[in-house]
């Protein structure tokens, strides 16, 4: 496996995690780091942007999620959404550093969109929980 198909691979696994899809983005970081396929501040920044990306599809999906909650295909179910919401009401916009956590970490994103956070701040505090925890991720495979 080259260092640009890692690289490239675990953009994709790490952009589908962060939506609402499930995907294993973690393991394919620990499993690259392991092998050696690439440097590990590229397989970092592959997976924290990958995942960035996949959360502002959330983000943007809230925006308008009125339009598509209602359709079979869409991935959160009204409780799911409703406990995000709740949660982000009562926290704002620093809940966004849960954006990293399973289960409720994607619904978060989602919720953001949802009740209209500002895309900068946004994009800020989700970048920086999501690049923390690859960090994290790395750390433990290497030491």
């Amino acid at each position: 496996m080259t260092a640009i198909s890692s690289v490239l691979g675990l953009f994709f696994v790490s952009f589908v995690a962060a939506t609402l899809l499930p995907a294993q983005s973690e393991l394919g970081l620990a499993g690259l780091l392991a092998a050696d396929t690439a440097p590990v501040w590229m397989l970092i920044l592959a997976a924290s942007t990958g995942n960035t990306l996949g959360s502002v599809v959330n983000w943007f999906l809230g925006r308008g999620v009125a339009r598509f909650s209602s359709r079979r295909w869409f991935p959160v179910t009204p409780a799911q959404l409703d406990r995000a919401s709740a949660w982000y009401q009562r926290w704002g916009k620093w809940s966004l550093l849960l954006s990293w956590a399973p289960v409720i970490g994607d619904p978060l994103t989602l919720a953001a969109g949802v009740l209209r956070e500002p895309f900068l701040p946004f994009l800020l505090l989700v970048a920086l929980a999501k690049t923390a925890r690859y960090l994290i991720v790395a750390a433990l495979v290497l030491w």
